[in-house]
């Protein structure tokens, strides 16, 4: 499925290619090759990069819904995708050009803040011993949305001579840029490098389902798993951010419709969602961009239409269960 959402994406746009010339010139690129020369470029870079994105923000969703032990966590409800959007503002308007080996300020400012508010939600949402997801959920989206906010203070800054505004506003309203092939390089190796990582953590989270104490009389180090989740989940959110912005509910979504089709063994739903997540984002970047053409909506206001009425009728069943 991802394999044909990322071959059928990339012959549709402004010009069109048949899937035998997006083959063609993927196997055999030339340099005097329209084809290739038009999907080297531009098409491939920004299919790619959604499909990363997708891939991060749907394998943070099972890794937040696994530790929390709701089907409501996803990074953008919880405020960790604003906590990113907001460090990595901050990297774009005080230190746009570092970089290093590919990774640049706004990558390692994204996880950062992510991480940070991740840490904030946790300790309100948990000042003892006891956790109620309700209270995780509200200060989630009171951070993000104060997050959000200092990210629009930032945009209002300078808002007629800055370049960094237009970066900014794409940002904001979740739109997939098209990067460059060292960043897809970096975030590629990075993001399959944290998934894999995180396996041995999603089959404790098949303990941890059941609850804290049940996982920890079989061995799970509770408080250790917290916080390498957390981590794990702040970068993936990181990554996804730096390609695409504020993108809402993927990790709400996929993960959700997965569980329908195989169960809820988080060892099957992480790599699941990661392949699944990736396509999902594709073919959403793709209807954004060709459905109104010439004129583009972002990616991550489809997304809104779409999981905002989820998010309201999970939030629904999870009442009336309750």
């Amino acid at each position: 499925m991802l394999l044909l959402a990322v071959v059928v994406s990339a012959g549709l746009g402004a010009v069109r290619f048949s899937l035998a010339e997006v083959v063609r010139a993927i196997l055999h690129p030339s340099a005097t090759d329209d084809a290739s020369v038009v999907l080297f470029t531009l098409r491939l870079p920004r299919v790619l990069a959604a499909g990363l994105a997708g891939a991060g923000l749907a394998a943070t969703g099972v890794l937040f819904q696994g530790l929390f032990r709701n089907p409501l966590a996803d990074p953008f409800v919880l405020g960790s995708s604003g906590g990113a959007a907001f460090g990595g503002a901050i990297a774009i308007f005080m230190i746009p050009g570092f970089s290093f080996g590919g990774v640049g300020a706004v990558e390692s400012m994204a996880f950062l803040g992510s991480l940070a508010s991740m840490g904030i939600v946790w300790a309100l949402a948990r000042p003892g011993k006891r956790f109620a997801m309700e209270d995780m959920l509200l200060a989630g989206f009171a951070i993000g949305t104060i997050l959000n906010a200092a990210t629009a203070a930032l945009e209002m800054r300078d808002e007629t001579t800055n370049p960094a505004v237009r970066i900014l506003t794409a940002w904001l309203h979740g739109e997939i840029t098209v990067p460059s092939w060292t960043q897809l390089l970096v975030v590629s190796v990075t993001e399959t490098m944290v998934i894999l990582l995180a396996l041995p953590l999603a089959r404790q989270l098949n303990a941890v389902a059941l609850s804290e104490e049940y996982a920890a009389q079989l061995g799970v180090r509770v408080a250790r798993l917290q916080v390498l989740v957390i981590m794990a989940g702040s970068l993936l959110t990181a990554l996804a951010v730096s390609l695409g912005g504020l993108i809402g509910f993927v990790g709400l979504l996929v993960p959700h419709f997965l569980r329908l089709l195989f169960g809820p063994d988080h060892f099957r739903l992480l790599p699941a969602a990661a392949f699944s997540g990736a396509a999902f984002l594709i073919v959403a970047d793709t209807i954004a961009r060709t459905a109104f053409a010439p004129r583009e909506i972002p990616v991550g206001m489809l997304t809104a239409f779409l999981g905002g009425p989820a998010f309201l009728y999970l939030l629904h069943r999870t009442k009336r269960r309750a």
